[in-house]
């Protein structure tokens, strides 16, 4: 299995990728100028390490609840659907920012806002939790 890590926003989208090894790895945020050219920056992704899953992360309240982000991300994976034929799984991002900005900082290094670094360090953070919860990884040997 390959996924794509999705830690979506309105300018950028954050992209990781793991696979049955069980360890995300951040990839370059797609950050071009329209939704249109950043969805294509995504099924270039698809197309070159042959994804068959895509994880994005889900915006929950911290009580749980569905708030306006989460319904603006429901409308994002409506678009994955319909525009790449794989499964598409949410998982729960609730501070997932707030880990990538922490880890981050504790290597020394500061993300410039634009480069979507840190947006890539979240979906990162992101799909590596759901690595874990699947219980994905390497064979044993």
């Amino acid at each position: 299995m390959r996924f794509l890590g999705i830690d979506y926003g309105e300018k950028r989208i954050g992209l990781s990728y793991g696979d049955e090894l069980g360890l995300a790895v951040p990839l370059p945020a797609a950050v071009e100028k329209t939704k249109k050219e950043r969805v294509a920056h995504i099924g270039e992704i698809i197309g070159e390490r042959k994804i068959t899953d895509i994880v994005v992360g889900y915006p929950l309240n911290m009580d749980g609840s569905e708030g306006f982000k989460a319904r603006e991300v429901e409308a994002f994976v409506e678009l994955l659907v319909k525009r790449f034929p794989l499964p598409v799984h949410r998982a729960d991002e609730r501070l997932s920012t707030h880990q990538a900005a922490s880890d981050l900082r504790a290597t020394g290094k500061k993300a410039h806002r634009k480069s979507g670094e840190l947006d890539s360090r979240a979906a990162t953070v992101i799909l590596q939790d759901y690595l874990d919860e699947q219980q994905i990884s390497p064979p044993p040997g």
